[in-house]
C-alpha cells in the first residue's frame, strides 16, 4: 500500500499528534510542513522527513501531491483555513474545537458538503482508553438507561497552558467553556447517546485576573510549559489580555431528556477528569483516566458506599501520546481519507459540543440566563452521519 502524503499546518503543542501520522513505508508519511513562525517551523522539520516548508499554509495547499492536511493552528483561525483546505479539495484533519463560534462551525460544514471534500475533527478522548470502557459499559446495559452525567475537570496546570498564551483572549477562543470543554461535552454526548437543546452557566475570573501579566508583544516566559509554579497565586508572566473565565459550571438538557453538569476549575492541586454515569439500573465512575486506573460500575443496592463496587474495570495499557488516543485517531483518520465512511469521531459531534459550550458561555456572561442552542441544518446532519456520502 502506497503512503498517504499528508501536510501539516500548525507545529505548536500538538506537533506529537502529526508524529503519529508519520510512519514512513506504513501507510502514512508528513512530507510537507507550515507554521508561521519560521524558528517553530526550523526546529519541528528535523522531526519529520518532510522535503517542503513554508510559513504561508496557502503554499502547502497548491501542491498536487498531498492526499491530506493535518491543520492545528490556533482556535480562531480554524475557520478560514479549513475551508481554504476544503476548497483545495484535501482530506482535512481538524483539531478541535471545530471553530469558536455556531456559525463559524456551520460554515465549514456547508463547505464540506459544497466540495465533498473529506473532513474529520480530532476529538481523540473518543478513542481513550478510560472513554472507551465507560461508553463499552453503558452499551452492554451495565447501569441500564443513562438518565444523568456528571463532570468533573481538575486542571492543576491550567493557570501555565491557558492563561499564558492566546488562549486567556475570548476574541480567540470564546471561552474555556468551549475550548477546553469541547472535549468533555462531546464524551458527555457520546455516553447520553444524544445532543444538548438548552444551558445555563455561571462563573468567572476568581484568580488569574489579578496576576501580573507580560507587555504586549513580550515573549513568553522562559521554561514556558517546562517549569510550573506552585501555588496559583505566584504564577506571573500572564497573557496581556486575560477575559477568559477560570472557574466554570454549566448544566445541560440532552434531546433525549438527559440532564448533565459539567464543572471546570484552573487552579486545581491535581489534573484529574472524573465522571459519573446514571442510569434506571445502576451507577458508573471513573477513578483516574491513565491505564491502570479503574472505571467502577454499581447495580445492586440499595446500599452504602462500597468501595469495591460490583463491577471494575481497568483502563488498558496504551502507547503514544493522550493515553494512544493520538494514534488511534490518526489510524482512523488515514483510513478515512483513503476510504471515507462512517468514523468514531463525528464532525456533527464537534459542532454540537462547540454549540454547547458557546451557548454556555453566552450563559455564563448574562448571569445565568438559560440559552438554546441553535439547531443543525437536517441534511446537513444526515449528510455527515452517513459517512459524508
Amino acid at each position: 500500500m502506497e503512503d498517504l502524503r499528508i501536510g501539516v499546518v500548525g507545529l505548536g503543542l500538538r506537533a506529537s499528534l502529526a508524529l503519529a501520522a508519520h510512519r514512513p513505508g506504513r501507510g502514512s508519511v508528513v512530507t510537507a510542513l507550515c507554521d508561521s513562525d519560521p524558528a517553530v517551523l526550523k526546529r519541528q522539520a528535523e522531526r519529520f522527513d518532510a522535503d517542503f516548508l513554508t510559513e504561508d499554509h496557502r503554499r502547502l495547499l497548491d501542491r498536487d501531491d498531498l492526499d491530506a492536511v493535518i491543520v492545528m493552528t490556533p482556535d480562531d483561525t480554524h475557520e478560514r483555513v479549513a475551508i481554504d483546505c476544503l476548497q483545495a479539495g484535501k482530506a482535512l484533519y481538524l483539531e478541535k474545537p471545530l471553530a469558536i463560534t455556531v456559525d463559524g462551525c456551520d460554515n465549514i460544514l456547508r463547505e464540506a458538503r459544497r466540495t465533498g471534500t473529506r473532513l474529520y475533527v480530532g476529538h481523540n478522548m473518543r478513542h481513550m482508553g478510560v472513554v472507551r470502557l465507560m461508553r463499552d459499559a453503558i452499551r452492554r446495559g451495565d447501569i441500564g438507561e443513562p438518565k444523568t452525567v456528571w463532570v468533573r475537570h481538575f486542571v492543576s496546570y491550567g493557570g501555565d497552558y491557558y492563561f499564558k498564551d492566546w488562549h486567556a483572549d475570548r476574541s480567540r477562543t470564546t471561552g474555556l467553556l468551549l475550548q477546553k470543554a469541547a472535549h468533555d461535552l462531546d464524551v458527555i454526548h457520546w455516553l447520553a447517546g444524544g445532543y444538548t437543546t438548552r444551558v445555563n452557566a455561571l462563573g468567572d475570573l476568581m484568580l488569574h485576573g489579578d496576576l501580573p501579566r507580560r507587555a504586549p508583544g513580550e515573549p513568553r516566559p522562559e521554561g514556558w510549559l517546562r517549569e510550573f509554579e506552585w501555588p496559583p497565586t505566584s504564577r506571573t508572566g500572564l497573557n496581556d489580555v486575560v477575559d477568559v473565565e477560570d472557574v466554570s459550571v454549566m448544566n445541560m438538557r440532552l434531546d433525549n431528556g438527559v440532564i448533565a453538569a459539567y464543572q471546570q476549575c484552573h487552579f486545581s492541586p491535581d489534573y484529574v477528569r472524573n465522571y459519573t454515569v446514571i442510569g434506571t439500573e445502576g451507577r458508573l465512575e471513573n477513578f483516574g483516566d491513565r491505564p491502570g486506573d479503574t472505571v467502577k460500575v454499581w447495580n445492586t443496592g440499595p446500599s452504602a458506599y462500597r468501595d469495591d463496587a460490583d463491577v471494575t474495570y481497568r483502563v488498558p495499557d496504551a502507547q503514544g501520546t493522550h493515553g494512544g488516543a493520538d494514534t488511534a485517531i490518526m489510524a482512523e483518520f488515514c483510513r478515512f481519507a483513503r476510504e471515507g465512511g462512517v468514523t468514531d469521531t463525528s464532525p456533527v459531534g464537534a459542532r454540537m459540543s462547540v454549540a454547547a459550550g458557546y451557548m454556555a458561555t453566552m450563559s455564563l456572561r448574562d448571569g445565568g440566563m438559560p440559552y438554546d442552542i441553535p439547531p443543525l441544518d437536517p441534511e446537513l446532519a444526515a449528510y455527515f452521519d452517513a459517512g459524508q456520502r
